[in-house]
């Protein structure tokens, strides 16, 4: 019985931060706009506190890609940083007002990595979300 109940509850949450998840991937899709294509994934992670989710992406030169990344039902509430793969950093949205959305172009196919975390200021918990689009 025990057991059962622990499972219960295990479900439960999990559907919950599915839910909260769900919602968030809403939020970031706004700014994938027309002009821009998702490339089908959804980058979803759960942070606590002061966690660091780790993202990985292979980005194809000569393309134009905006990067949406929320958490929760506000614009500015995770920041994020690109590095490519020697973690030299590309980009850091704490440096533009944790902007939600950031347009860029690379000279030559690269892989990055995507750090994310809450910003302080925003909450202890919640779902960090990474939507990536291409220019059509």
């Amino acid at each position: 019985m025990k057991q059962l109940t622990i499972l219960l509850l295990i479900s439960i949450c999990a559907i919950s931060v599915n839910a909260q998840c769900a919602i968030t991937a809403d939020v970031c899709e706004k700014h994938i706009t027309d002009d821009f294509l998702s490339d089908g994934q959804h980058y979803r992670a759960l942070l606590l506190t002061d966690q660091v989710a780790e993202f990985n992406a292979t980005l194809y030169g000569g393309t134009t890609y905006r990067l949406s990344a929320c958490s929760g039902t506000q614009d500015r509430n995770l920041q994020f940083s690109v590095f490519d793969k020697e973690r030299n950093l590309i980009f850091r949205n704490v440096e533009h007002s944790n902007a939600p959305y950031w347009d860029f172009q690379l000279a030559s196919t690269m892989d990055v990595v995507v750090e994310a975390q809450l910003d302080p200021i925003a909450g202890s918990s919640g779902c960090a979300v990474m939507l990536i689009g291409f220019k059509r």
